[in-house]
C-alpha cells in the first residue's frame, strides 16, 4: 500500500481534460461501476454503461426516468464514482483499470433530447441489444428508452495495468477550482417508490453469486467524503460477509459504510447478471478489508438463453411503463417519442 498520495501522471495538473491515453479506456468501456451516495453517506454501486460526454469533459452515464433511484442520489450528493474495470465485450487489448472521482450534475430538463441521445448513443455502443427487435416494437419502448443523464466532471483519476492493483500507472488531478454545472432543479412531488423488493436473505443470494459472477467490485467512501470504487483481487464468503483482498499497490480504504458489487455480462451485451451487497468494512488498514453484510439489494439482472431474458423485460416493462408519464408530468414535460436513427 502506498501512503494515500498516488504517483502522478503524464499531463497531471497541466490540464482541464483528464490524459489522452485514458480516452480510450473510457470509449469502449461497455460496464462501469457507477457509485453514488445515500441520505445517511452510504455507498450504493451498480454498473451500468458509460460514455464519453458530448463536450469530452465529461464521462457519462444514465438512467430510466422510470427507475430514477440513482440519478436522485446523485442529485442530492453529487460526490460520486465510476470504475472502469471490465474489458468484456469492449474489444480493448490492454486490462487497465481507471478508477474516476467526481461531481455529478443531472440532467432532466430535456427528456426528448435525453431520449434521443440515448437512443443514437446506445444502439451505436450495443447493437446487440436491439439487433433483430422489429423498429414498431422499439418505438413502444419509451419506458425504457426515456433518459435522465448524469454527468461526471472527473476531479481525480487513479489507474493501475491490471485488475490485480499490483503497478499504479498514474494518477491525475483536476485544475484548482474545477467544479461541476448545477444539476437541473429537482421535480416536485415525492420520489417513486421502489419496484422491485429486496430479498430476504442476503447469505443464498452471496452464495449464488460467488459461484457465477467473477468480477467483484468494492466500493467505500474516502477522508473526503466521495465514494471511491477498486476491483477486489480475492473474495471469501462467510457467515457474517466477505473477506477481501485488494492489490498491493492499491490506496488505503476508510472503515465504514461500504458494498461489494458482482456482475457479468456476455461479450456480445444482449443482457447482465449484477447483485450487490451492503454493510460496513472493518479492518481496512492491511489492504484484507472485511466487509459485514446488513444486506443484499435488489437487482435488475437480465441473462440467461434469448426468450427468458425477452419475457423478464417485458415483464419489468409492464410494471415500469404506467410510471413514464406522472414521471414526465412530475417535470412538467410531455412523454418523449422514441425516435429511431434512420437506417443506413
Amino acid at each position: 500500500m502506498h501512503d494515500g498520495s498516488p504517483p502522478v501522471g503524464p499531463g497531471a495538473g497541466d490540464s482541464d481534460s483528464w490524459p489522452a491515453q485514458l480516452t480510450e479506456v473510457f470509449e469502449r468501456s461497455i460496464t462501469a461501476e457507477f457509485a453514488t451516495l445515500t441520505r445517511t453517506g452510504a455507498p450504493v454501486t451498480v454498473p451500468t454503461t458509460p460514455y464519453v460526454g458530448e463536450t469530452a469533459r465529461t464521462l457519462d452515464v444514465s438512467t430510466g426516468l422510470t427507475y430514477p433511484a440513482k440519478a436522485e442520489r446523485a442529485r442530492r450528493n453529487p460526490r460520486v464514482a465510476v470504475l472502469f474495470a471490465d474489458t468484456v465485450g469492449s474489444s480493448r487489448r490492454d486490462t487497465t483499470v481507471v478508477a474516476v472521482q467526481g461531481m455529478a450534475r443531472v440532467r432532466d430538463a430535456d427528456l426528448q433530447a435525453n431520449t434521443d441521445r440515448y437512443v443514437r448513443a446506445s444502439m451505436q455502443k450495443l447493437p446487440e441489444a436491439t439487433r433483430g427487435v422489429p423498429r414498431f416494437v422499439l418505438r413502444r419502448l419509451a419506458w425504457y428508452f426515456t433518459r435522465i443523464w448524469v454527468e461526471v466532471t472527473p476531479l481525480h483519476i487513479q489507474w493501475w495495468e491490471s485488475r490485480a492493483l499490483e503497478r499504479t500507472l498514474g494518477a491525475w488531478h483536476a485544475p484548482d477550482g474545477t467544479a461541476a454545472p448545477l444539476s437541473d432543479p429537482a421535480p416536485s412531488g415525492p420520489q417513486p417508490r421502489r419496484w422491485l423488493e429486496p430479498p430476504g436473505a442476503w447469505q443464498p443470494m452471496a452464495r449464488a453469486a460467488v459461484a457465477r459472477l467473477s468480477q467483484h467490485d468494492l466500493t467505500v467512501v474516502d477522508a473526503n467524503g466521495f465514494p471511491l470504487c477498486l476491483p477486489v483481487a480475492r473474495s471469501r464468503l462467510t457467515d457474517e460477509g466477505f473477506a477481501l483482498t485488494l492489490g498491493p499497490a492499491a490506496p488505503d480504504v476508510e472503515s465504514g459504510p461500504a458494498c461489494l458489487t458482482m456482475h457479468a455480462h456476455p461479450e456480445a451485451f444482449v443482457g447482465q447478471e449484477n447483485r450487490t451487497f451492503v454493510g460496513e468494512v472493518v479492518g481496512a488498514g492491511n489492504g484484507e478489508p472485511f466487509l459485514r453484510v446488513e444486506r443484499a439489494l435488489a437487482h435488475w439482472s437480465i441473462a440467461g438463453p434469448a426468450l427468458p431474458r425477452s419475457v423478464r423485460f417485458l415483464m419489468n416493462g409492464r410494471r415500469l411503463a404506467p410510471r413514464l408519464a406522472p414521471e414526465a408530468a412530475r417535470r412538467l414535460q410531455p412523454v418523449p417519442e422514441v425516435r429511431l436513427p434512420r437506417r443506413s
